[in-house]
């Protein structure tokens, strides 16, 4: 699909912004659709990536919450997505302007919904990278919150099994977001196994 939010345009810019650093190899961490785009880095690249990190990650499994694939849909993001870009404009306008001490966080920016049109459709992930991931040569680590709404727990599980070096933790009693609900346990974790 030719989109300016297509997954080999994050790989590639991954590649570019390491390289413009001068980083010969370096450990890389993503979370949910960041996770996609670090397994896809990985896979491509892994001479590049000394361990990896995929944190609640899109594209292990054809599972995913209802509403996301309802949002994936070409005709919201065409149409509604429109709409919904200006009112979170507007809004982020409003909170600039009168309480200025305050940070505005667009949840849903045209990015996301263009990506989540690439990876994902009615009937669920249309990526899955399960298949291609006995070939990780990059020790990896999978982090998941048990009680994840957008991905199943069990997508970890899986990818766990198939990937040659890997470890999985799970947090019970976290969501999508481990690395925000969990900040301490999240950081010793990933501290730990990058060294």
């Amino acid at each position: 699909m030719d989109t300016p939010a297509a997954l080999p345009a994050f790989v590639t810019f991954v590649e570019d912004f390491t390289q413009a650093l001068g980083l010969q190899k370096f450990f890389l961490l993503g979370h949910s659709v960041g996770g996609v785009i670090a397994l896809q880095d990985a896979l491509e690249y892994p001479e590049r990536i000394q361990k990896l990190v995929v944190a609640d990650s899109m594209c292990l499994g054809k599972e995913i919450a209802p509403w996301v694939r309802f949002f994936s849909l070409p005709v919201f993001v065409r149409t509604l997505g429109r709409a919904f870009v200006l009112l979170f404009r507007g809004i982020g306008w409003l909170v600039r302007r009168f309480f200025s001490p305050l940070e505005f966080v667009n949840p849903l920016p045209r990015t996301k919904m263009e990506l989540g049109n690439v990876i994902a459709s009615f009937q669920g992930q249309t990526t899955v990278l399960l298949d291609r991931l006995s070939a990780m040569l990059v020790p990896t680590l999978v982090v998941w919150g048990a009680r994840d709404g957008i991905v199943p727990v069990r997508q970890a599980y899986a990818a766990a099994r198939v990937i040659p070096n890997c470890q999985v933790h799970v947090f019970k009693d976290c969501g999508h977001g481990v690395y925000n609900e969990r900040v301490d346990d999240f950081s010793s974790l990933v501290t730990q196994f990058f060294k």
